[in-house]
C-alpha cells in the first residue's frame, strides 16, 4: 500500500473506532438510565429524591459532548484541515522571513546575508 492509501485507511479505522465507542456510550447510557430508574422507583433507594434524574442528567451532557465531538468537530477539523493550517502558518513564516530578510538587507546594504 501506497503512504497515501495507508494514510487514508488509517484515518478511516480511526473514525470508525470513534463511531463505535459513540455508540457503545449511548447504549451504555439508555441501559443505565433504565437501572437508575427501576433502582429509584421500583427497588425504592430513596424515591422520594428522584436521584435517577440528576444521574441521567449528567451522563446526557456528557453523552452530548462526546457526540458532538466526533460527529460534529471532528467532520470538519480533520486531517486536511489540520494539513491546510499548517501548510498556511508555514507560508506565514516564510513570508515573515522574507519581509526580514529584506529589511535587514535596506539597513545594511554592505553585508551580504546567508541563507540556511
Amino acid at each position: 500500500m501506497e503512504k497515501n492509501q495507508q494514510e487514508l485507511f488509517e484515518y478511516a479505522r480511526k473514525r470508525v473506532k470513534q463511531k463505535k465507542r459513540v455508540y457503545l456510550h449511548f447504549i451504555l447510557f439508555f441501559v443505565s438510565s433504565i437501572f437508575f430508574y427501576i433502582i429509584n422507583k421500583i427497588l425504592d433507594v430513596d424515591p422520594q429524591d428522584d436521584w435517577y434524574l440528576w444521574a441521567i442528567t449528567a451522563w446526557a451532557f456528557i453523552f452530548i459532548l462526546h457526540f458532538m465531538k466526533i460527529f460534529v468537530v471532528e467532520s470538519f477539523i480533520n486531517k486536511a484541515w489540520e494539513r491546510d493550517q499548517i501548510e498556511m502558518l508555514v507560508a506565514r513564516q516564510e513570508r515573515r522571513i522574507d519581509q526580514l530578510e529584506k529589511k535587514y538587507e535596506k539597513e545594511n546594504p554592505s553585508t551580504p546575508t546567508s541563507t540556511l
